[in-house]
């Protein structure tokens, strides 16, 4: 179990975000993707398995490999921290916070967090789609690494990440991808089934709703998705609304469930109430490492 690294990553990513001096894993990622394609690309699934398990294969062996050759650099502690500056570039907890929080000053940059069209959206829909963003890219872009982290290493969390990417660009149900990108929807399906349903669950718990931890799973899987659906239905319960319906995606209108029994107006300040899962997920972090460091310390000494 890699609690240490994990705890350490995510405590490096509240605080400093991306590194704008470096570049992001994620964007090698997807440039590999995008090269795939260019050179690759035909409208057939086991093209698309090929694309996949290359991806994945090729992350975990540079990771591998990198940490191999810093195994045996330097004094234990600044291994520690040195990896735990590479795996928190996996989390992205102040990325999105800062993000969906610009939405309340800045409502038009919502194009850039959503695959829906915006440009027609009312006040609501677009508070409604920043709340809905949180909630999903919780668990995608913070529970999920964090997850794979703990089990894994930074093997685990970067792969983990090569997947979700993967999904992101050619995860879609239309006519270019709906073959060749089917094999990484569906094992970013299985990758994000157990974080997606902790995720849900922290939301409950730390936002102190009752209903959202009973209901959650009832609206949750009506949801197209076997796991997106679940988060975001965890977070509507949690503050009240009425999440999803009807949305536009290029052009096309996508009959939705609703996910949720509250209020269907969505305001600026639901968007502020979802952002305070952060600072209660901090405490439960900080909860954490008190207790892990309590243990190891108590098991040390009940070795003396």
């Amino acid at each position: 179990m890699f609690v240490e690294l994990t705890l350490l990553a995510y405590l490096i990513d509240r605080i400093f975000g991306e590194f704008s001096f470096i570049r992001h894993p994620v964007v090698i990622m997807g440039n590999y993707i995008k090269w795939f394609e260019r050179r690759f690309y035909k409208d057939d699934i086991l093209r698309g398995v090929w694309l996949t398990l290359s991806l994945i294969f090729f992350i975990y062996l540079v990771v591998h490999l990198f940490l191999l050759f810093l195994s045996g650099w330097g004094h234990p502690d600044l291994q520690m921290s040195l990896f735990a500056v590479i795996g928190s570039t996996t989390i992205a907890s102040k990325m999105l916070y800062d993000s969906v929080y610009d939405i309340i000053k800045n409502p038009s940059n919502i194009k850039y967090l959503v695959s829906r069209d915006t440009s027609q959206l009312s006040s609501s829909d677009i508070n409604k789609a920043g709340v809905e963003t949180y909630a999903e890219n919780f668990s995608d872009g913070v529970v999920a690494p964090m997850f794979y982290m703990l089990l894994f290493g930074l093997e685990g969390a970067f792969v983990y990440k090569a997947i979700n990417t993967l999904d992101s660009m050619v995860g879609y149900r239309n006519e270019r991808y709906e073959r060749f990108g089917k094999f990484s929807a569906k094992v970013d399906d299985v990758a994000n089934y157990i974080p997606a349903r902790i995720t849900a669950l922290l939301i409950g718990l730390l936002m102190f709703s009752k209903k959202a931890l009973l209901h959650f799973h009832s609206y949750g899987k009506k949801h197209d998705s076997p796991n997106a659906g679940l988060p975001i239905s965890a977070m509507a319960l949690a503050i009240g609304v009425k999440l999803g319906g009807d949305t536009v995606y290029f052009g096309k209108l996508k009959k939705k469930a609703f996910f949720g029994d509250g209020r269907e107006e969505i305001t600026s300040n639901d968007i502020r109430l979802a952002l305070k899962l952060r600072e209660r997920f901090d405490l439960f972090i900080l909860l954490l490492g008190v207790l892990y460091e309590t243990t190891t310390w108590w098991q040390h000494c009940s070795l003396c």
